[in-house]
This record gives C-alpha cells, structure tokens and sequence, in this order.
C-alpha cells in the first residue's frame, strides 16, 4: 500500500512519540526507584505521559489524512503545523525534565509562555481544524 507523505510524516512521528514514550518511562522509573518519595520529579512525568498522548494524537492525524481532499504539498504542511508543536512540546518538557527544574514553567510570564503559546494553540487547532475539515468534506459532502 502506498501511503500519501502526510501520512507516512504523520505515522513517523507517532513511532517515535511511542518510542519517547517507552524510553522515557525507564527514565521515569529509575527517578521513582532512587526517590526517598519514590516520585519522578514532575517533568519527567509529564514528558512521559505527553509522549504517549501525542503518540496517539498523531495516529488519529494520520488516519484522518488518509481522507484529505488537499493537494500533496497542502496535506504536508497541514500536518507539520500540528506535529511540529508536539515537537516542540515534548522537547520543552524534556529540557525542564534534565534540567530537575520542579517549578512551573508558567510561572514566569516571558516571550516563550506567552508569544510561543499563542502560536502553539493557533498552530494546532487550526492545523487540526483543517485535517478534520478535509475528513468530514470528503466523507459527508462530496460523492
């Protein structure tokens, strides 16, 4: 079968998500194992779970695409908007994590928690405002 690049992009990323995922788990457990608290400090945690929640996210993402009523070269950069945010979500989450940083990263109000958040929750939302509009067009509205 051969899979439009979107979907072949989108399905990348969710295997290296998933992958993430698992990795950072050993991680996540070496922290819990070697705690007095047995607690992995709070960014690895979240670092682990996002993974997987993007992992999964990315494969709806793929499926969805395989319904695109778009051009290739559109189908590409629709989902490169949405990834590319999990991306950068999960290599932010990463640096707090090796950096042990256990305060919130919101605390302080700066260009990346404001400027970069407002592109984050544009850039997906309406990333994936127009690969779920694309399913729905070509399923419910065309012949």
């Amino acid at each position: 079968m051969i899979l439009p690049l979107s979907v072949k992009i989108a399905l990348t990323v969710s295997g290296i998500f998933l992958l993430n995922g698992m990795v950072t788990g050993v991680w996540k457990y070496a922290k819990i194992m070697s705690s007095p608290e047995h607690k992995a400090p709070v960014y690895v945690d979240i670092v682990h779970r996002t993974s997987f929640f993007y992992s999964f996210a990315s494969l709806v993402i793929a499926a969805l695409m395989m319904f695109s009523p778009f051009s290739s070269f559109w189908q590409v950069i629709i989902v490169i908007v949405p990834l590319g945010y999990f991306v950068l979500t999960i290599i932010a989450y990463t640096k707090e994590a090796y950096l042990n940083r256990t305060e919130n990263m919101f605390e302080e109000r700066n260009f990346s928690t404001t400027w970069i958040m407002y592109s984050l929750i544009a850039g997906e939302i309406i990333g994936f405002a127009f690969i779920l509009g694309g399913f729905i067009y070509t399923q419910f509205f065309t012949v």
